[in-house]
């Protein structure tokens, strides 16, 4: 689908290096060895009983991760579930996925399992081809219902149908800062929207010449510039309404410029649009239209900037040798909402999506929601960078600080999650217009009611 999407799935995926074979080797009832570049070792292959005896059965998979080094780590998280049932996994990737796939599926020429970045791109697939997008299985639902909270399942379902298991997962609601620099002022973390607002407030005030400033911002991305932007307004519809509000704005069962959507675009701009708050190290408001969003955060390693909002693989964009962690240079908290209590986490991930109903791919689908599998994604992936939301998944396979502190934040009990809207609004407005007229916002200083206006005018007629 479109360029921003794939650009923001990739800087996911941008910390998964070549990695070695994760260590397994098993035969249903029977333990056995088997060798790995790592070494050899034994494993229990009782988890994988269910699959059955798949000797001599080989199951596509066709992704958008195309670099041997993103791929690896893939291909290797496949071994378990090759070595435990005798299924062989053939691995694809393309960076024309979202073009080359709906043409296969029309061709009559589907891979098995493929890795959808959207739930909006699950459904037009659906609904565009019926019949050849295939149901998941019994035992695959059985894997989501018990290892995953209920939204993920409804993300990866069409009209009321359950098709594809989540397999990737992501945590936007974030700020990074320096703890350096928050020790060295005595600022404490805040847990509320009114303390991180008094925070702002307390930097601009400790900060009167206004050459250091709260918040640093950047949502310049070629062709995809102002994504960013709809990200703010998505964590603010979070903080601002409900949840099932949310839900309603994301699927336009009340308009664009609705009052509460509004409100969430002026609450974006009590931070992007106040020139106390912003842009520390960069220039002014403006500035933020034309700032990329990769250096927007920089400023906080030059101590020109205190705050600054970007999702979990922002860890990816730090510099060379920059230390991420709760004692490191640079670090992240929640983005908190109007209480400590209550935790909306806006966020996003990838799904695994079945072209046939053959037992060895619905097996391969249910493998892809077990605990297994996202553990031996983990272990396969030892630059880190990637994670998933299952709740079995242990955090000590996780490599990098970032990668646990996101998991935590999603297993969180007390976390309300919502998938990036953007994502699942119709192309034409989750890839056009929101971001055209979020870019307005800031370079022409649009107003939020205007900015709302437009889009609504845009959203597709059914």
């Amino acid at each position: 689908m479109s360029h921003a999407r794939s650009l923001k799935r990739a800087l996911a995926a941008t910390a998964s290096v070549a990695a070695v074979l994760v260590t397994a080797a098993c035969s249903s009832g029977t333990a056995t060895t088997g060798s790995t570049a790592a070494g050899t070792t034994a494993a229990d292959c009782a988890a994988f009983k269910d699959y059955g005896d798949l000797k001599g059965k080989t199951i596509s998979v066709f992704t958008s991760i195309a670099s041997d080094a993103e791929a690896q780590p893939h291909i290797d998280s496949y071994k378990p579930f090759e070595t435990c049932t005798g299924a062989t996994i053939k691995y694809e990737g393309t960076r024309d996925f979202e073009a080359q796939l709906p043409v296969r599926i029309k061709a009559g020429n589907a891979p098995d399992i493929a890795y959808i970045p959207q739930p909006g791109l699950l459904a037009t697939l659906v609904r565009n081809n019926p019949g050849k997008v295939t149901e998941a299985g019994a035992l695959a639902s059985k894997n989501v219902d018990t290892y995953y909270s209920p939204e993920w399942k409804t993300y990866g379902s069409v009209d009321g149908k359950y098709y594809a298991v989540p397999v990737g997962a992501n945590a936007k609601s974030f700020v990074w800062y320096s703890p350096t620099m928050f020790a060295d002022k005595g600022y404490t973390v805040p847990t509320t929207w009114d303390e991180l607002i008094a925070l702002s407030d307390k930097i601009v005030a400790d900060n009167p010449d206004g050459k250091i400033k709260p918040w640093c911002a950047g949502i310049e991305s070629g062709g995809a510039t102002g994504w960013p932007a709809t990200d703010w307004v998505e964590d603010m519809m979070l903080r601002t309404g409900t949840p099932e509000n949310y839900d309603k704005w994301v699927s336009h069962e009340i308009p664009f410029n609705d009052p509460s959507v509004v409100a969430a675009i002026d609450q974006a701009g009590s931070i992007l649009k106040n020139d106390k708050y912003v842009n520390g190290g960069l220039g002014g408001i403006k500035s933020i239209a034309t700032t990329s969003f990769t250096e927007a955060g920089l400023p906080i390693a030059d101590g020109t900037c205190y705050l600054h909002r970007q999702a979990s693989f922002y860890a990816a964009n730090w510099d060379k040798g920059t230390k991420v962690g709760e004692d490191g240079d640079v670090w992240a908290f929640y983005l908190p909402g109007k209480t400590a209590d209550v935790k909306p986490v806006l966020g996003g991930g990838e799904f695994a999506a079945a072209f046939s109903d053959r037992p060895e791919v619905q097996a391969f689908q249910a493998y892809l929601a077990s605990p297994e599998w996202s553990n031996a994604k983990a272990k396969s992936t030892p630059a880190g960078g990637w994670l998933s939301a299952n709740k079995k998944l242990d955090p000590a396979n996780l490599a990098q600080p970032m990668d646990k502190l996101s998991y935590s934040l999603l297993t969180d009990p007390a976390t309300v999650f919502r998938f990036d809207g953007s994502d699942l609004m119709p192309s034409a407005v989750g890839a056009g217009s929101f971001w055209k007229e979020m870019t307005n916002w800031i370079a022409l200083d649009k107003s939020s009611q205007a900015v709302a206006d437009a889009i609504e005018k845009s959203w597709p007629a059914k």
